[in-house]
Order: structure tokens, then sequence, then C-alpha cells
């Protein structure tokens, strides 16, 4: 018997191994419809054309970003074409889909659905994220093909592109960093790898590698200015029913692919220090909510990339409550070096995942030692996927995540303020400042006289007269008095000495108050400089300034293609007065395409202001136009 079943396992072994009478097929090379490379051309001019859409071509930075990383991509052509004809390969692609690519692109198309609904300038920007899909696309392809002949065809530069953008987009004039920050994430991950499992594959998730680097360089150049990064994550907050979405749509990515600890983890880490924090100092640690919603749609997507995060279960648990820690200290670590908290998740995840390899071993060395139930995997996640659901569900149930919480109101924090509770007027100031932004007048002026006293809060003269010129252009008369009486006190030289400083809205500032003559002397030329340095510095309402001057000859010769070059840029910066005068300069010049374009554009710019955590309105400077409502109630807008 043992003989016969020796011959049997023999026989079958013939039959599986190769030899040279019995090799193992080779996979067949498939027979590609479209060349590779001329496929990649195609691409690449596709990419480029996105240049001449109206929204891109209307600013020319935009078009040249757009242009610049089109040549990028056939410079990059050439060298692969050379390389593979000295080589003398042949090229291919095959179309291999990946559940854990499609899953992802569905999720995220969800969230930008509802996202949008709620911040329009989502959808504004869809244009501009299918050209980042295109522009990953044939990136991929051609580093693919430098190194080896076949390129896998699927959907992988989608979570790429798509993740990314849920969190840092730059403004239109930066746009060429966009490119240079997905190509970061695509470099990283085909070169910067390692052996795991046997298989050597990418050691960061390269929506999170892209992010963390070009993080770092705003931090350190002190340029967040140029980017949208805090109007998303302020922008996340809108959809009222975001954690729930997030929550349910993480449901369906958790149950395919047993990342349910790393959730579970980083979750349970916030929401145990929370308590913590709370219990001890009677306040709230991220102020206005218990975890932010962007902090969340983190804790779902960019630590749970399976290729990137540990595989064993201890693993999963260290890693995801890493993140959570991480978050935790990075938010008051930012705050108190004075930079935007918002990249509290954006700087963690790349350290985290240099640790996966050594937290699987220290899994496997664990489960030896100790006796764990031999729960299959799946049903193992199962059973952590209804852990998960009973956390949320007491954290959705008690307000620990929503919109109603206390922290929101200013109120809480007066009182807190008033009993000496931590740094409670600090946190009063920040939510105070949040209401101003969006749109409050009377909160603008409330922070405005507390920064001026100096008796709540530590007194701050300019931030004060920029509060006070908030709620003043937000009509509140108190706004209006508060910004004139400290002006006329000290000749705006607070203003003066933070524009000195490179802060750009100050100069803007002062510079209307010369245009006009409020407070100080009416000084046309002194105004003239001073929206020529805010402009230079970032400040679109600058531009704006600027453009007024140069329409009405205020403080230099008139120049109306100068005129004209400045209000497009601040209308393209959503400032929608400017838009209004830009139209009417193209009316003038007799091209009413254009001029219909601006009208229409100011028109939406208005609509979404209403909806819009935007700085405060463009009323009062002299860039002011025509009043929006009826210009635009007339084009039936």
């Amino acid at each position: 018997m043992k003989i016969r079943l020796c011959r049997s396992v023999e026989r079958v072994e013939q039959v599986v191994t190769p030899t040279k009478r019995n090799p193992i097929p080779a996979t067949p090379i498939p027979v590609n419809k479209i060349p590779p490379l001329r496929l990649a051309l195609a691409l690449s001019v596709f990419f480029g054309c996105f240049a001449f859409l109206p929204a891109v071509s209307a600013n020319p930075r935009l078009m040249w970003s757009v242009l610049g990383a089109a040549g990028a991509l056939l410079l990059l052509l050439v060298f692969v074409s050379l390389q593979v004809a000295r080589s003398g390969r042949k090229l291919h692609y095959r179309f291999l889909p990946r559940p854990v690519h499609y899953v992802q692109l569905a999720m995220h198309l969800s969230i930008y659905a509802y996202w949008g609904w709620y911040w329009r300038e989502v959808y504004h920007q869809a244009p501009l994220i299918i050209a980042q899909i295109v522009f990953v696309y044939v990136l991929d392809m051609l580093l693919g093909w430098s190194r080896r002949d076949q390129w896998i065809l699927g959907f992988g530069p989608f979570p790429i592109v798509l993740s990314t953008n849920l969190f840092l987009w730059f403004k239109p004039e930066w746009f060429f960093l966009q490119f240079l920050m997905l190509a970061t994430g695509v470099l990283c991950k085909e070169f910067v790898t390692w052996m795991r499992d046997g298989r050597r594959v990418h050691i960061f998730n390269p929506s999170a590698i892209a992010l963390f680097v070009f993080s770092l360089g705003l931090i350190v150049t002190h340029s967040t200015h140029i980017s949208w990064g805090e109007e998303i994550a302020v922008s996340f907050d809108r959809p009222p029913h975001i954690y729930l979405e997030i929550f349910l749509l993480g449901l369906v990515v958790q149950a395919l692919f047993s990342v349910t600890l790393v959730t579970l983890s980083a979750a349970a880490a916030l929401y145990a220090m929370n308590l913590v924090f709370t219990h001890s100092t009677g306040l709230y640690f991220f102020i206005d909510t218990n975890i932010p919603a962007a902090v969340f749609l983190g804790l779902h997507l960019l630590v749970t990339d399976p290729a990137t995060s540990p595989r064993k279960n201890f693993g999963k648990i260290v890693f995801g409550a890493g993140y959570g820690v991480a978050v935790f200290g990075l938010y008051w670590f930012l705050g108190w070096i004075g930079v935007p908290t918002f990249y509290d998740k954006l700087l963690c995840v790349p350290p985290l995942n240099l640790t996966v390899r050594a937290l699987d071993r220290a899994s496997v060395a664990l489960a030896s030692r100790l006796r764990i139930p031999s729960w299959t995997p799946r049903k193992a996640n199962f059973a952590f996927m209804g852990v998960w659901i009973c956390l949320f569900a007491v954290m959705f149930t008690t307000g620990f995540v929503g919109h109603d919480h206390p922290g929101a109101y200013p109120e809480f924090w007066r009182k807190a303020c008033l009993e000496g509770r931590g740094t409670a007027c600090q946190s009063w100031a920040q939510v105070m400042k949040i209401s101003c932004y969006h749109g409050s007048g009377p909160a603008c002026v409330t922070l405005g006289t507390a920064l001026h006293e100096g008796r709540m809060i530590p007194p701050d003269p300019a931030e004060a007269g920029k509060d006070f010129a908030h709620g003043c252009e937000l009509g509140v008369p108190r706004g209006c008095s508060g910004v004139f009486h400290m002006v006329t006190e000290s000749g705006g030289s607070f203003f003066q000495s933070a524009c000195d400083r490179g802060d750009a809205e100050s100069c803007f500032l002062l510079g209307s108050l010369y245009y006009a003559g409020t407070g100080v002397p009416k000084d046309p030329v002194r105004a003239f400089a001073l929206f020529q340095r805010s402009c230079s510095a970032g400040w679109s309402r600058g531009c704006s300034g600027l453009g007024e001057c140069y329409r009405a000859g205020a403080g230099t010769a008139v120049d109306s293609a100068l005129a004209l070059d400045n209000f497009d840029k601040a209308c393209r910066a959503g400032i929608a007065p400017s838009c209004f005068s830009a139209s009417s300069i193209y009316r003038d010049l007799h091209d009413e395409a254009r001029a219909e374009n601006r009208l229409r554009q100011g028109c939406a710019i208005n609509l979404e202001s209403a909806q819009s955590s935007a700085a405060y309105s463009e009323r009062g400077s002299p860039a002011k136009a025509a009043t929006a409502p009826a210009v635009c109630s007339s084009t039936g807008s």
C-alpha cells in the first residue's frame, strides 16, 4: 500500500514539476491592440489637452503647469523609447483589476459626491482631478516599462490621486506642485521597496508619503497659504452625516480586506485619550469636536492600505493605536509651535509604515508564546467588526462624534476662560475665529475687542484690527467704528508693522484705508504700493485693489490691460467683485464671451459664499464692483 502511494505521489510530482520533457507553460504574452508606447503617447497628448479647458486656460500659470507636466511625460516617453529600442525589449500591458483598488475607488467617489454637495469647490475641482488621474496613469506605465516588459493596467492610480486630493490641493497658481506631489508618491511606490513575506513590495502608502513630504515642505517654508489644506479640513465638517457615511463605507472595506483592527484601534485610542483629557481638565482637546472629521477619514483611508499596514493582529492593534496617539500628540505640538494643526493626520503615517515588518515579527513571536483562539482570519475580522460597530454606536449616540458638540459653542469656552481653566481662553479665541471665518460679524467684533483690550487673551493690535475690519465688512457698525478708532489712535502703525513682517492681509487693509482716506490721509500712491505688496505676497484681495488702481489711475497711470490682469487673477481666486469688474472691462473690449463667463463666475461665487467658510466679504474695498445680487438676478443666475 505504501509503495503504491509513493508511486502515485511520484506520478503527480512528475506532472507538476517542470522538466525538459514537461515544462510549465509560460503565461502567454497578451497581444495589445494599441501598441504600448503609442498608448502612452496618446494619453500624454490627451493629458496636455486639459490645459485648453476654459477653466484652466483662463489662468496662465495653471495652464503652464499642465503643459509643463505633459512635456515632462513626453520627455520620459522619449527616454523609455530609446531605452527599449537599444535593448530590443518587447513591451506589453495586461488588464488585471484588483479588488482593493476598485473598491477604494467606489468608496472615494461616494465621499467626493457627498462632500461636494456641501462644498461645491469639490465639484469645480473635478476636471483637474481627472487630469491628475491621467497624469499618474502615464507616469506609472512609463516607469514600469523603463524597468520591466509588462505593465499591469488596473485601477491603481485612482486611489493614489483621490486619496491625496481628499487632504491637500494646491491653488491654481501653484498647481505644478500638485503634479510633483503625485509624482513623489508614484516614484516612492516604484523605487522605495523592501522584501516582505518573500515578495518585494513598496514601503510607504503612496498617497501618505506624498502628503508627508509636501506637508513638511509647506511647514518649513511657511507656505500653507498656497494650498487649500485648511479649507479642505474645515469643509469636512459641513456635511451633516459625514461620520456616518465614512463609517458605513469603511465597513465595506473592512469586510473585504480585514483591516478592521487598524481603524478600531486608532478610534479607540483617540476615544480613550479624549475621555481622559476631558475628565481631567473639563475641556475638549480638539476644541469643537472630539475626533475631527478629516482625522476620522484618515483612520479609514491613510492607515488601512493592506500593502503598507501590518498583516498580523497584534501589529494591527499597535499600528492603529500608534496613529491615534500620533495624531493626538501632533495636534498639540503643531499648535504649540504655531503651525496649522490640520497637518496632524498627514505627518504620522510614513513613520508608522516603517514599523510594519517589526510589528508583524513581534506578532508572530507573541502568538507563539500565548494561546490565542484558533479563529480563521475571516471570523476574527468579523468579530472585530462587531466590536467596532458597538464602539461607533456609542460614540455616535452619545454625541462624541457629530455636529452638536458643546465645544462648538463660544459660551462654553468663555465660561471656562472666566473660571481660569487651562487654555480655555485661547480655545475661546479660536472658536470665535472660526465663527468669524464662517461669516459671523458679531463674532469678529467680539474677538477684535478681546484682542484690543488684552484682558481675556494677550493683546494683538494687528489681529484686532483685522477682526474689526472683517466685522465691518460683514455689516456690523461696531466693527467699522472699532477699526476707525484704532487707526485714528495709531495712524495704522500696527497694520504697517504686520505688513513689514510679511502679513499680506494687513498690507491690503492698510492700502484700503489710504485709498479711501479712512482714519489716515488719503494717499493713492501709498495705497498702490501696499496693494502691490499684498498681491505679490499671495493675498488675492490685494490684486483686486491693484486692479482698481490701474483702472482708475489712482497712484499710477491708467492701464486697462494690467487692471484686467489683476481682476482676472483675483477672480480666479474666488473674489466675486473682481469677476464683475473683469466682466465690465471685457464688455468694453467687445469680448462678450469672456464678459459673460466672468459675470457667471462672479455670480456662482456669490451663490457659494452664502454657504462658504471663505474669508470675509469684499464689500467696502476699493475693488468693489456692481451689487452682486442685482447683476446676478439680471443674468438669471
